[in-house]
């Protein structure tokens, strides 16, 4: 049977590049150990389980390539299985402690050491501590649509001032995402969602054919759209535009109005890193003392009281299902409303930060499981598909160009530059004419010379991250997203210095290549024109 409409979520997976050899434990880097952890494993995990069950389902998923240069470093492989065997430890821990000590908690106890077991197994046992190559699988398989983002996640409506930087982060983009999937990229998502007119012109000379923006991106395109955010928009360039359904999103995306915040569901701010005694935790959190989350929490939300009730994973677990058959009728009733109103089969496009699922929300991979079961089974109203597949089906759409937008913090660029993080954008700018100019000086270059051109184009793109202008804004890891900021800069322009002077020291440059030594096929060529 014909579907009435379809349904496209998308998991937009990043993190910025922090790899910092030169300690054995950086606190910065657990976000990547987390994120496997409690999001990228238990993701693999449950679409495997799909697979097994014979369910027929679609989900998108962005892997960036600073996230996939991550994933794919050997040191920060083995340090993720070192995070995961901790996590075994301390369990097992838990388990004999909770039985003589706090029975009541043993039931949660044990959960956690059979779900880390479980992980453990997935992580170094079949993936062999490879998560791309499990992601690539699910792409082989055609049930995940893997797509790709700018180099390092920069904000390219605030990089305008220099376009070559802009056309840099999406082809080194799309050169990342062939290195590392082994074929082309057909989706990418922008930074933030951040567009702005004329950016699809560089997405189509990488031939990349679709990308994703917020809900007033689209509505407010020109002309307007006839069918809203419900079907995809060609701009001039003849890229497609997706725009992001509100009423799905907030649905699960809010924790206060959406599904997250249910009172059955774990809490994510009590752990026993900062609830048990120092002696006893201390080897599990910072070798500074400096507690932190250690991924074991005992008590779920309950409600604003801070006497939190024991987590009940059954009990979350079934809550999980009821909200994703919720979730289906909602959708059911949304594309039955829209298909007699745009006289098509619609497509309700629904995007999240992929963390969402399992990091902040614990239950959210199985929601996502329980989700795709429910369609297969009990709907024929509508499918999940991707948005290259609905393309796929309906090539014929209106053409428009989307307005200037982003997805953050009031609809434009506020988040990433205020008063607060103003000072980055002179410096990203003077050093991005920096790197043409050098590229044009030096267009055939080799030996050391292009070892130092290669890392000046490393340096630059790694201060561009959105994230650290975003942490900056936030007040999050501000110190750390300064400093990161700064060195990047800096190093940049004592590259740049040596290169004009011919003094070249290959001892500092070899310091920095083993030091930011992400994208191994960058060539600062991209920069010439």
């Amino acid at each position: 049977m014909i579907p009435q409409g379809y349904l496209s979520i998308v998991l937009h997976a990043h993190l910025p590049y922090v790899r910092h050899s030169e300690f054995d434990d950086f606190l910065e880097e657990e976000w990547l150990y987390e994120a496997v952890a409690e999001t990228y494993l238990p993701l693999i995990l449950r679409f495997r389980q799909l697979l097994e069950e014979g369910v027929d389902f679609r989900f998108s998923m962005v892997c960036t390539p600073s996230l996939a240069s991550m994933l794919s470093d050997p040191l920060l492989q083995q340090r993720t299985g070192r995070y995961l065997n901790r996590l075994i430890e301390l369990a097992s821990k838990e388990v004999r402690r909770t039985r003589s000590e706090a029975p009541e908690y043993v039931e949660v106890a044990s959960f956690y050491l059979d779900r880390f077991q479980r992980l453990a197994d997935l992580y170094f046992r079949q993936l062999n501590g490879d998560i791309l190559a499990g992601l690539a699988d699910l792409q082989r398989q055609g049930v995940l649509e893997i797509m790709t983002c700018a180099a390092t996640h920069g904000f390219l409506p605030l990089l305008q001032p220099v376009p070559q930087t802009v056309e840099a982060q999406v082809k080194l983009g799309a050169q990342a995402y062939r290195h590392f999937f082994g074929r082309d990229p057909r989706g990418i998502w922008l930074p933030e969602c951040a567009f702005f007119p004329g950016l699809d012109r560089v997405l189509a000379r990488e031939k990349l054919r679709f990308f994703l923006l917020d809900t007033h991106g689209i509505l407010l395109a020109n002309p307007r759209p006839i069918s809203g955010v419900y079907a995809p928009l060609y701009t001039p360039a003849g890229v497609a535009a997706f725009g992001r359904d509100a009423e799905s999103s907030k649905q699960v995306w809010s924790s206060k109005e959406g599904y997250p915040g249910d009172v059955c569901y774990r809490d994510f701010y009590r752990d026993i890193g900062y609830d048990l005694p120092f002696d006893y935790i201390r080897p599990y959190i910072q070798p500074t003392g400096l507690r932190k989350f250690t991924g074991l929490k005992y008590h779920r939300i309950t409600g604003t009281t801070d006497q939190k009730e024991i987590y009940r994973p059954e009990v979350a677990l079934q809550r999980v299902a009821d909200h994703a058959g919720n979730f289906l009728f909602n959708r059911e009733l949304q594309i039955r409303h829209l298909t007699s109103q745009i006289g098509r089969p619609p497509i309700i496009t629904a995007p999240y930060d992929a963390e969402l699922y399992g990091h902040w929300w614990f239950e959210g991979p199985d929601f996502l499981y329980y989700l795709a079961k429910k369609v297969h089974h009990d709907t024929s109203v509508f499918k999940l598909t991707t948005p290259i597949e609905y393309l796929e089906r309906f090539p014929v759409q209106q053409m428009a160009m989307p307005a200037t937008s982003s997805w953050g913090d009031k609809g434009y660029f506020d988040v990433w530059v205020n008063e607060a993080n103003d000072w980055i954008y002179p410096h990203l700018h003077e050093i991005g004419e920096r790197m043409i100019r050098l590229a044009k000086t030096h267009r055939n270059a080799d030996g050391l010379l292009r070892r130092a051109l290669n890392q000046c184009a490393r340096e630059l793109v790694l201060a561009q991250s959105s994230d650290w202008a975003f942490l900056i804004s936030t007040g999050t890891a501000v110190d750390y997203s300064t400093r990161r900021t700064k060195n990047h800069v800096g190093r940049f322009l004592k590259l740049c210095d040596m290169i004009d002077f011919y003094r070249i020291e290959e001892g500092y440059l070899a310091s920095l290549e083993a030091y930011d030594n992400l994208f191994p096929f960058i060539d600062y060529s991209i920069y010439a024109g």
